[in-house]
């Protein structure tokens, strides 16, 4: 049963975002009896890199597939470039999808094929290239990560650090205006997160749009967040830039970003 205090960290400071890529405006969603977002108002930026920080089981994952479309809100709006997404007909839904490139925990690619046709699939699914084109987009996508010379490998032949260079290769082949990140620093050891981290940067600097990554992975945020949004509850603690949040006043941000055990957030 929540009450009141359950919500007392939340200070509700957020820096207003002029450009906002993504915004919830009050989403409540609930599987059965566990209300997962409960008012959630949150916008993140166009051209820079977000992450969205919180305890594990606090609603980050849901976020993302609402800003898809694969869940709706309970109640509240989810606004992408300004369009709502719940509101799309099912074929303006389906165009607004390419907007996004999404790189899952595990790079969810398909085991039959090799890396090359793994990168090159959305291009065939969803556009009219041809082959020639094709191949010079996936080339140009599966360099840029560092896979230019593997393109026959299967799946099960990569390493864990690989399959996620493979899954960021292939969430950018349609030039995405967006590019979700669902915990890519899982299974990875410090140092393929760090290297992944500084891809990230990189591919960014030369593409632009609105990265949003999805962790509770704390050196991640200081070497790549521009924007933070920390969400515990269904709701914002707080946002805004991270130079910002790092230097909260909030107890509860300031303990979350420290990694301390003492503090509002507890083993529950």
């Amino acid at each position: 049963m929540e009450t009141t205090d359950d919500y007392q960290w939340h200070a509700g400071r957020t820096t207003p975002v002029e450009n906002a890529a993504i915004e919830f405006i009050g989403v409540k969603k609930a599987f059965g009896r566990n209300q997962v977002l409960n008012g959630l108002d949150m916008a993140l930026p166009q051209d820079q890199i977000s992450m969205i920080l919180g305890p594990s089981g606090t609603g980050k994952s849901v976020c993302i597939k609402h800003m898809v479309g694969l869940l709706y809100p309970d109640d509240g709006d989810v606004l992408i470039h300004g369009e709502s997404v719940p509101a799309m007909p099912d074929d303006d839904l389906f165009e607004m999808r390419k907007k996004f490139g999404v790189l899952f925990q595990d790079g969810a690619l398909f085991g039959s094929m090799n890396l090359y046709d793994n990168v090159a699939f959305p291009l065939r699914q969803h556009t009219d290239k041809g082959e020639d084109e094709i191949a010079h987009i996936v080339n140009q996508r599966l360099d840029e990560v560092g896979l230019g010379d593997a393109n026959d490998k299967m799946p099960n032949e990569l390493s864990g650090g690989m399959r996620k260079r493979a899954g960021f290769a292939r969430a950018l082949v349609l030039d995405p205006d967006i590019v979700l990140f669902d915990e890519p620093d899982s299974g990875l050891d410090p140092v393929r997160t760090a290297l992944l981290c500084e891809l990230i940067q990189e591919i960014h600097a030369e593409n632009g749009g609105a990265y949003v990554v999805i962790t509770h992975d704390i050196a991640s945020a200081r070497r790549v967040a521009e924007y933070i949004a920390v969400l515990w509850k269904g709701q914002i603690v707080e946002s805004g830039a991270a130079t910002d949040l790092f230097e909260s006043s909030n107890p509860f941000v300031r303990q979350f970003l420290s990694g301390e055990s003492q503090g509002p957030l507890g083993m529950e």
